[in-house]
């Protein structure tokens, strides 16, 4: 199955037909680029972000110290969203929506989406839940276990793909990553786009902008955000950072340096 491209900026002919067979699958698309952490507050500046305006989160991952799920490409995740309700998702990376079965694809909580990038992309399947009554809180602190986060349909879900012998209560907590997210409608752009900063505990973090679209537009969509982003100032040729693969790195490689010492 195809994954994200490791080159920069640009796809070859036949990365961009496998994007595009993808699409066809998908139910939507989301483009996506993180800005280099020097140029944070001049891309702020330059799209009118109000930072009071954004919403506070935090996620929480859960995996194997050893990150036995991100190897299989699974992702468990719960968060907690200020003035709203707890969520949780399993997501299976890389997929081919064809290759799912019938009666998950009809699922009204499970999403395929297509995430592109400069020089990247991947399709992934979420299965959405809502935990309710802040369970989120009462895993974090050992007070509920870390299945109760999850639907009877997302269980079965996570048992068809984990790596055998691993339960979701036989998972760490990882986290949190605290984070802000920000809607906005730029002036001169016809789209809405959203800003998350992730703020990890060592200090860095990643400025991630997006606007999310229907697959058969994504391609204009595309370069119509490229060429706004650009006029903008935003720097476009940054080294591409993914979220979730660089919170559980920083939280795996925590475990290890607290096990060794």
């Amino acid at each position: 199955m195809p994954v994200a491209s490791k080159r920069p900026r640009r796809l070859s002919d036949e990365d961009l037909q496998q994007m595009l067979t993808l699409l066809r699958g998908a139910d939507s698309a989301e483009l996506k680029l993180t800005v280099p952490d020097t140029t944070v507050r001049s891309t702020v500046a330059a799209l009118g972000m109000d930072p009071l305006e954004g919403q506070i989160r935090q996620v929480y991952f859960f995996d194997t110290p050893e990150l036995a799920l991100n190897q299989h490409g699974v992702v468990v995740r719960a968060r907690r969203v200020q003035r709203r309700e707890d969520d949780s998702v399993i997501k299976l990376r890389p997929v081919v929506p064809d290759q799912l079965p019938a009666g998950l694809r009809k699922s009204p909580n499970l999403v395929v989406e297509v995430d592109a990038m400069p020089g990247g992309y991947v399709c992934s399947a979420s299965l959405k839940g809502t935990p309710g009554g802040g369970g989120v809180r009462a895993v974090a602190t050992g007070d509920r276990a870390i299945s109760k986060l999850f639907s009877k349909e997302q269980r079965a879900f996570y048992a068809d793909h984990a790596p055998d012998g691993v339960g979701l209560d036989d998972l760490t907590i990882l986290g949190p990553i605290n984070l802000i997210k920000l809607k906005f409608s730029p002036a001169d752009f016809g789209r809405r786009m959203v800003a998350e900063l992730w703020l990890y505990p060592d200090g860095s973090r990643i400025l991630e902008l997006s606007t999310k679209c229907t697959p058969n537009e994504a391609l204009e969509v595309a370069v119509e955000t490229r060429e706004f982003l650009a006029k903008q100032g935003v720097d476009l040729s940054g080294e591409q950072q993914t979220k979730t693969k660089t919170a559980l790195e920083y939280f795996s490689r925590s475990l290890k340096a607290t096990a060794d010492a």
